[in-house]
């Protein structure tokens, strides 16, 4: 039984812990034996974006230190595997050994999309749903990750369910991390367009691959249109296997 590791965010920890139960679940009942290191923390995303490249320093050393001797490291939020694959060699390029184990480390971290397809090639998680579904392409996940196919190539093997298209699904949906927090106003405008356009797509749910749009996305439903839904893939996956 292939060993994997849980990356478990901090937004995940802190405010949306079904996503990770669903994200061990989901692999539990795929066939992996699931490892969680305690002393995880922050992967230091935030503090990339709002600047604070020493705090990023500590807690990409930090994080390599807790996961470089596991084989397979498997995260449900696609903007924080950006961080450890693309950032932490960029914030340690002036000192060559933890350069060397950041390169060495960002090899072996997945999305979880992304592992599962590419990696342990599933694709068919034995799920079931009768009904319409959207699917919205987060900005890590898509274009610094590349990946795109390989959750709709998951949900597409869900039976019953119809996925249909969502006009500018490729558009941002107005989190952006620190951009959220510094343009509410122009945030807030982004995220009303997103929402129209899943409400007008016909489906009862909107999926996706990334904490800081779910949070995003459920809070201007919840406020807005409370009878839709948004969920994270795990938790759409998770929710719905047979």
């Amino acid at each position: 039984m292939q060993k994997v590791s849980l990356f478990i965010p901090c937004l995940v920890d802190a405010i949306m812990g079904s996503v990770g139960e669903a994200t061990a679940r989901l692999l539990s009942r795929m066939g992996f034996a699931l490892d969680y290191h305690e002393k995880q923390t922050c992967c230091g995303g935030p503090a990339v974006s709002a600047g604070y490249q020493d705090l990023a320093r500590a807690a990409a050393k930090h994080f390599i230190t807790i996961f470089e001797k596991d084989a397979v490291i498997v995260s449900p939020s696609g903007s924080c595997v950006n961080t450890v694959r693309h950032d932490y060699p960029r914030l340690l390029a002036d000192e060559p050994a933890w350069e060397e184990r950041a390169r060495a480390l960002a090899e072996r971290v997945y999305e979880l999309s992304q592992f599962l397809v590419d990696v342990a090639g599933i694709e068919d998680v034995n799920a079931r749903y009768n009904g319409k579904i959207a699917y919205h392409n987060s900005c890590h996940v898509l274009r610094h990750l590349g990946v795109e196919q390989q959750p709709l190539r998951l949900l597409r093997k869900v039976r019953g369910a119809e996925l249909v298209n969502l006009n500018k699904d490729k558009m941002c949906c107005g989190f952006g991390g620190q951009f959220a927090i510094k343009y509410p106003y122009l945030s807030s405008v982004i995220v009303a367009d997103k929402v129209r356009n899943f409400i007008n797509s016909g489906a009862e749910v909107m999926v996706l691959s990334d904490p800081g749009c779910l949070l995003n996305l459920r809070g201007y439903l919840h406020r807005h249109h409370p009878q839709s839904s948004v969920q994270h893939l795990a938790e759409f996956l998770a929710a719905n296997m047979v």
